[in-house]
């Protein structure tokens, strides 16, 4: 099989709730940019890939991820997308600081396999199952708003909510426990984006270890101390998210107890390739996954599924980052039915992109 040909598509496109983080609560992000890759074999199959990117977290730009996928559409029309291991190597070279143009092209690549072999990505990749839940994320609010937005993804179908935190302790506590109120019953989960202390941390557990299933990353992404000494005493179980960013960081997070879990995101860990081997390293380590995402298209979060449904190991979902985009191009194939993702049988990622 031969890649004919090569398209790299820059898009924006807006939000419908603009959100805050805990990196910077005072600006309100409305919009997103993300890179379509297209590639087309001399057999007349078509494969799909895109990067999306967080700033705060990789530290990629739009130009520095147009750059790498264009130094890509260079080099993998001279490679074999059946040779996946070696295309990739070769693709990593050009990719070195930006792991979404990485995954752009990993994702493809691998929708060409299952284009190929005629089977669906999660089935190519181990066929553990055809769906899961996933959590709708509740963006960072004062505490009436958070519950009516609870409350409208509850009435989406949702029941398992993840609360972003990280600016005031305090409060957090508060949104939860007024959440809990108003939807007992639910599922809660609170991101703090490294925004806590290990004193806070610790004090947001208590007040909330009857209401939480879990804290993803309270302190910062570097502070692995920090991060064992309050997995070893929290008494909510601690998620890793920014702290695992590839195979190696995940391992260090592993081997010194420094989470409960981890979290995988297909665009900041650099793909399907990367993606597997942090999994790996979780179960060695009797560690469960979370399949995560950013703000993305649907596409992306077809890869994201895909690669979800096809490991044991993966024991929550959290796949809603194309819930809220606008004139999203991606026409997926997977189908959300009351808050749980849905595969199909349709080949590769089962998704195409109206460009």
């Amino acid at each position: 099989m031969q890649i004919t040909k090569v398209e790299v598509v820059p898009v924006e496109l807006k939000l419908r709730l603009p959100y805050r983080t805990a990196y910077r609560p005072d600006v309100e992000i409305d919009q997103i940019a993300v890179v379509f890759i297209r590639l087309e074999t001399q057999q007349g199959l078509t494969a799909w890939g895109c990067a999306a990117f967080d700033e705060n977290l990789t530290g990629e730009t739009l130009d520095a991820v147009l750059r790498s996928c264009r130094a890509c559409a260079d080099v993998v029309q001279d490679l074999s997308p059946l040779n996946t291991e070696y295309a990739l190597g070769e693709l990593s070279r050009c990719t070195a600081h930006t792991p979404s143009a990485l995954c752009a092209f990993d994702i493809a690549l691998y929708d060409l396999l299952g284009l190929a072999a005629g089977l669906p990505l999660h089935r190519l990749l181990g066929g553990y199952r055809d769906r899961i839940q996933t959590s709708a994320t509740i963006r960072l609010a004062p505490v009436q708003e958070t519950v009516k937005l609870a409350q409208e993804r509850a009435r989406q179908g949702f029941r398992i909510l993840k609360v972003k935190g990280g600016v005031d302790p305090d409060q957090d506590v508060e949104r939860i426990r007024a959440i809990r109120r108003a939807l007992p019953g639910f599922t809660l989960r609170l991101d703090a984006e490294q925004g806590y202390t290990a004193r806070q941390a610790l004090a947001v557990a208590r007040a909330l270890k009857d209401d939480l299933e879990m804290l993803e990353q309270p302190l910062s992404a570097t502070d692995l101390d920090g991060m064992q000494q309050i997995t070893a005493r929290s008494q909510v179980p601690i998620l890793a998210d920014e702290s695992v960013t590839a195979p190696q960081t995940a391992m260090e997070v592993a081997t010194r107890r420094a989470a409960n879990g981890l979290s995988i995101k297909l665009a900041t860990c650099g793909g399907f390739h990367p993606a597997r081997q942090i999994d790996i390293v979780a179960r060695l380590h009797h560690m469960a996954t979370m399949v995560s995402c950013v703000n993305e298209p649907a596409l992306l979060t077809a890869a994201g599924l895909a690669f979800a449904l096809s490991s044991a190991n993966v024991r929550y979902g959290d796949l809603d980052g194309y819930l809220d985009l606008v004139d999203d191009p991606t026409v997926a194939g997977f189908c959300l039915e009351e808050g749980v993702l849905v595969a199909t049988d349709v080949p590769g990622l089962g998704c195409t992109v109206a460009l």
